[in-house]
């Protein structure tokens, strides 16, 4: 009788799972169609097999957004924005852990509540005072990545560093070792799984993110993101969706190479984390 009830419900979470794999994938396909078809086609039917395949799109798309520069300039804010979170936070969430003061719980439970709190909330605001600091450009841009991107980034980084022996940072000031010497030579090689975690975590969301670019840099064509280029194809009275759709297959297509391969490291990231 048990396991006729395991058969059933292995079962139901089979077909549950194929249900909720189908709705997440017609969208793709949904998009990955539009991109091979003319835009009369996709009109006419937008679910059926491109026919005739149409392969230009892409390369019209590349030409008019600019492919390859607008690739520069996601990869530049996604490397240096992450790179500057993960050495910030991570330094932030040492000193929470080891170094306990009346302050250390007040100030790591702000940086908890600070993830509850909407962008919305914050957008215009945070555009009066950057608009004051003259901060509106590039520079401006990976500064408030770095300062939305820290929050859960250092509540990673201090469960995992509870897990590390405090003996070893002692022994190392006992040596001489400066406080930045500790954290460079001891603590920063131990933290190799969460960092990745981190950095994949990080480096999705930034080089998805749309709204945050197009506030802060959306009047400087030279440096806009990907996100950014592919508003191009739509206009306030036509919208060129087989150009579009063939720009968001280029503009998605590195991030999910790189998930693929990374995937792994995520999921033992987080549940080192957790554990430690």
């Amino acid at each position: 009788m048990e396991e006729r009830e395991n058969v059933v419900s292995r079962t139901i979470k089979i077909v549950i799972g194929c249900i909720l794999a189908v709705l997440y994938l017609v969208p793709i396909i949904m998009l990955l169609s539009a991109a091979f078809k003319t835009q009369k086609n996709i009109f006419k039917d937008i679910f059926g097999f491109p026919d005739p395949i149409v392969w230009t799109n892409f390369g019209e798309a590349m030409a008019r957004m600019d492919y390859l520069r607008a690739l520069f300039n996601s990869v530049f804010f996604t490397v240096i924005s992450t790179i500057l979170i993960i050495f910030f936070a991570s330094m932030a969430a040492w000193v929470l852990v080891r170094y306990k003061t009346k302050m250390s719980n007040f100030i790591f439970t702000l940086f908890a509540i600070s993830m509850l709190i909407p962008f919305q909330c914050v957008m215009l605001p945070m555009m009066s005072i950057m608009g004051k600091l003259n901060m509106l450009n590039p520079v401006g841009l990976i500064f408030a990545y770095v300062g939305f991107g820290s929050a859960l980034s250092i509540m990673l980084f201090h469960g995992f560093i509870k897990g590390i022996p405090v003996e070893l940072e002692e022994s190392a000031m006992l040596d001489g070792c400066s406080m930045f010497g500790v954290y460079r030579q001891i603590v920063l090689p131990l933290l190799g799984p969460i960092v990745t975690t981190v950095g994949i975590l990080n480096i999705m969301w930034i080089w998805n993110d749309y709204l945050l670019p197009s506030l802060v840099i959306g009047s400087n064509i030279e440096w806009r993101t990907l996100p950014l280029k592919t508003f191009y194809f739509f206009g306030q009275f036509s919208s060129r969706w087989d150009y579009a759709s063939a720009a968001l297959i280029l503009s998605m297509l590195p991030i999910v190479i790189f998930y693929v391969f990374a995937q792994k490291k995520i999921i033992k990231g987080v549940v080192d984390g957790a554990v430690k």
